[in-house]
């Protein structure tokens, strides 16, 4: 049995509820995810989000200092005169060792505290000139959903918090487990590959729902040799079109998406099969195991059997199970 991981959401004066309920409903403790979570703020006790409604908090930031998590939710009034107990007590968690995770304008906590300067990071698009402006020594980059520069990570706005925590999920007990998460919430897996991706993050196109079609078509059939006329043929447009389109889209050209998608099941029959790698790379479409390795090494940094031996021996986890949204702890 693994020990819990404690994650800390902090609730800061002005919160979005939304950005709240991310964390708590993905780090719900569940067999074989086993975090710990707790909601805290500058004080316990009720904290005025932006929505005009209360959440109560049972901790302080004590609850930081045992933390191997720290998240902290967007908020409203991002410039404000900052209670200098609250920087301290994140400067002083990253310096434990905590990693610290901002969901939208969350980031402006970290950036006023100091943890980002010289790092890559984002924020919500519409506050990024702001950003800019009040963190000139932080790298921000607009474009991307998330940014995981390793300790410290940040995600764009409130819908891309689902993607950096089921990020987290996957960095924590592999891939397996975070796309089980992710239908219990019922949230679209997310599918990287490397663990410092940066994430184009582009407005859904007319074709957005005919692009989705065929890559669902595409992830049923990965075995088979799959071009990209293939998958322009299965859209209905050109070659040329479903390409720039399909970059748009996710940020990749459609071989890498098929690449990262073989990887991506590759490290799920990893994680809950005994299949040989040989074994692997056939059902997944790599051909070989040397291409199995290579590719691994490339997008993952790592050896299937490195990659193995971390997550196959986590607990299982179930099936599915019903959920409600909920803010309870």
């Amino acid at each position: 049995m693994l020990d819990p991981h404690r994650v800390a959401i902090l609730v800061l004066p002005g919160a979005v509820p939304m950005d709240v309920a991310i964390p708590i409903q993905v780090f719900k403790p569940r067999d074989g995810v086993p975090y710990e979570r707790v909601v805290c703020g500058r004080h316990a006790g009720d904290v005025e989000t932006d929505a005009g409604i209360r959440i109560g908090v049972d901790h302080g930031l004590e609850a930081l200092t045992t933390a191997g998590t720290v998240v902290v939710p967007g908020f409203n009034d991002q410039l404000r005169d900052w209670d200098q107990s609250i920087l301290t007590a994140l400067r002083d968690a990253h310096a434990r060792g905590s990693r610290i995770v901002s969901i939208c304008t969350g980031a402006f906590a970290l950036a006023a505290a100091g943890l980002l300067d010289g790092r890559t990071a984002t924020t919500h698009w519409h506050r990024a000139a702001m950003f800019e402006q009040a963190y000139p020594l932080v790298r921000l980059n607009r474009n991307v959903l998330f940014v995981d520069d390793g300790d410290i990570l940040t995600s764009a706005g409130v819908a891309s918090g689902i993607d950096l925590c089921l990020h987290i999920v996957r960095r924590d007990f592999g891939v397996h487990a975070s796309n089980r998460v992710a239908r219990a919430i019922v949230a679209a897996p997310y599918r990287s590959g490397g663990q410092a991706q940066f994430v184009p993050r582009t407005l859904p196109e007319p074709r957005g729902e005919v692009f989705a079609r065929t890559r669902e078509w595409a992830l049923q059939r990965l075995t088979e040799p799959i071009t990209v006329t293939d998958l322009a043929r299965h859209a209905n447009v050109s070659s040329r079109t479903f390409s720039r389109r399909f970059i748009d889209d996710t940020g990749y050209t459609p071989l890498q998406w098929l690449l990262r998608a073989r990887v991506d099941l590759a490290r799920e029959l990893l994680e809950a099969t005994d299949l040989g790698v040989d074994q692997i790379a056939a059902q997944t479409g790599l051909g070989t195991a040397t291409n199995l390795r290579d590719h691994f090494k490339r997008i993952l940094g790592t050896s299937p059997s490195a990659y193995r031996k971390t997550f196959a021996d986590r607990a299982p986890f179930p099936a599915q199970e019903p959920e409600e949204l909920s803010l309870a702890v």
